[in-house]
């Protein structure tokens, strides 16, 4: 007779057990010398130095050109500093010139001071006295280019 199958054990498969053997094996490496082959060292110190060498010259070149944008930005800064100073310079001399002159030194003399024109009555001259000096003054300016 033969076996009759359930529908519990039906699709189902019995794994197959395996069995792991672990061995540890000594191996002594002591012996082992690398060879060592000084033309490959040679090249490989060319190598090496040559991409230094490289890599150098391109930190230059980038730090040379972030330089340059830098500097450029800061030209254009001070160029507006510049131009603000030259309005500014402008503006004030204008505003110096206005206040020198002598019709509006008049007017604000005669209408907000009240003061008026010398009279010929009002000016006293005195004598000097004896053995009295009188300074002089010299001013100098010096040569505008």
């Amino acid at each position: 007779m033969g076996t009759v199958m359930t529908r519990r054990n039906f699709g189902k498969k019995k794994a197959p057990v395996a069995t792991e053997f672990h061995t540890v094996k000594r191996i002594d490496n002591s012996r082992l010398i690398r060879n060592f082959e000084p033309v490959k060292m040679r090249n490989l110190y060319r190598t090496v130095a040559l991409g230094g060498m490289i890599a150098a010259c391109l930190t230059l070149y980038v730090y040379q050109h972030f330089r340059c944008i830098d500097l450029s930005f800061q030209l254009e800064g001070l160029k507006v500093q510049q131009a603000d100073a030259a309005a500014l310079n402008s503006s004030l001399n204008l505003q110096i010139a206005g206040l020198s002159d002598p019709r509006r030194i008049d007017y604000i003399a005669r209408q907000q001071l009240g003061l008026t024109e010398v009279q010929p009555a009002q000016v006293q001259e005195y004598e000097t006295p004896n053995g009295a000096e009188v300074a002089s003054v010299r001013y100098t300016r010096a040569n505008r280019p």
